[in-house]
């Protein structure tokens, strides 16, 4: 390690965990290998999930596993595991090996499993942010209940913090944000038809989403973030020609947000929007962030710019959330392929968070 890459990553008093996600897809590897080629960032964190399946993976990754894979019997113990050394904590019964790439409600029990318990113990302060690997909705169903009533992680951990919290779901509101080093961007809707997700456009959830992002970036930057508010139709609605909303819901929102001081600017036409907020060759940017109506709207720009380097955060959590923009890419699981970037951003951006840095 570089005394350059020390200096970039921030030093955690409390152990980060990180779950394997789908055992049969490719979260398994890409911590593994994010264990290789980045000791600097996996340092003080553990893997919540099972030893076995952990060291398949690493298997995956190297020949000669010059990292070996230890099992430890506390969250506190990542703090003191022996550099070039993963630490797993056996927090599901011990697993069966399950073939690589196939979709499996065994596989959806121990992926639901290992979150819950990882989420319960941020919750409980045990830990000091979650990154978790790619769930496959399909076999997170197929593991039956509790699983089969959440299309994902977010909704798992919402629900799970708000039953923490001693509140309904819906007093436990969450956002999703995609970042990457070039551009960030906070969805109003997540996994609703577009039909629905016009419909969740009103002033009282733009309003949220604005107080969501301006409290969980104002922590990861250092200061009020400058956002922007993409419109939601062609020109931001070009007067009212090509739809109202603009005039009817974002306007107001915006008003009302201002009067509560936050730096909100818009809306602005969504073809151009993004651009403004991407970081430029000198650093610069307009905006931290792009505030967007809908999933596509919001998440096309962020994974072209490369889903590679793609960050997912859920804000409004009392816990550190992060994950690889990617899914368990099942076509790849198994031959030692996959590429562990996204993961890698994913733990540095949760250190970055519980550290305070900027």
């Amino acid at each position: 390690m570089t005394s350059e890459s020390a200096l970039q990553t921030p030093l955690i008093r409390h152990p980060i965990a990180i779950t394997p996600g789908d055992p049969c897809g490719i979260g398994p590897e890409i911590i593994a290998r994010a264990w290789c080629l980045a000791p600097e960032v996996t340092q003080a964190c553990f893997v919540a999930g099972d030893v076995g399946l952990m060291r398949r993976a690493m298997a995956l990754v190297q020949a000669v596993p010059t990292f070996p894979v230890c099992e430890i019997q506390t969250p506190a113990e990542a703090l003191s595991v022996p550099p070039r050394c993963l630490p797993v904590l056996q927090v599901v019964p011990v697993a069966p090996v399950l073939p690589w790439g196939q979709v499996d409600a065994r596989a959806g029990q121990l992926a639901g499993d290992a979150v819950l318990w990882a989420t319960r113990a941020a919750l409980r302060g045990e830990v000091a942010a979650l990154v978790t690997a790619p769930l496959h909705k399909e076999a997170l169903h197929e593991a039956g209940a509790p699983y089969n009533q959440y299309p994902g992680h977010t909704e798992l951990l919402q629900a799970e913090a708000a039953r923490h919290a001693g509140v309904p779901v819906e007093q436990m509101p969450v956002r999703m944000m995609l970042a990457n080093d070039e551009l960030r961007t906070v969805l109003v809707s997540i996994h609703v038809s577009l039909r629905d997700a016009l419909e969740a456009i009103t002033v009282e959830r733009v309003l949220q989403t604005l107080r969501i992002t301006d409290a969980s970036l104002a922590k990861i930057l250092g200061h009020r973030p400058r956002m922007a508010v993409a419109g939601v139709n062609p020109h931001a609605g070009e007067g009212g020609l090509f739809g109202r909303e603009e005039i009817e819901i974002l306007q107001p929102c915006l008003a009302l947000a201002m009067q509560e001081g936050l730096d909100v600017h818009g809306p602005y036409a969504p073809d151009t929007v993004f651009m403004r907020a991407r970081k430029q060759a000198d650093g610069r940017r307009e905006f931290d962030v792009v505030i967007a109506m809908y999933h596509d709207q919001g998440l096309i720009p962020v994974k072209y710019l490369g889903v590679e380097q793609g960050v997912n955060v859920t804000l409004g959590l009392p816990l550190v959330r992060t994950s690889p923009d990617h899914g368990t890419a099942m076509d790849l699981a198994g031959k030692g392929l996959a590429d562990a970037r996204s993961m890698i951003e994913a733990i540095r951006m949760a250190r970055q968070m519980v550290s305070g840095a900027h």
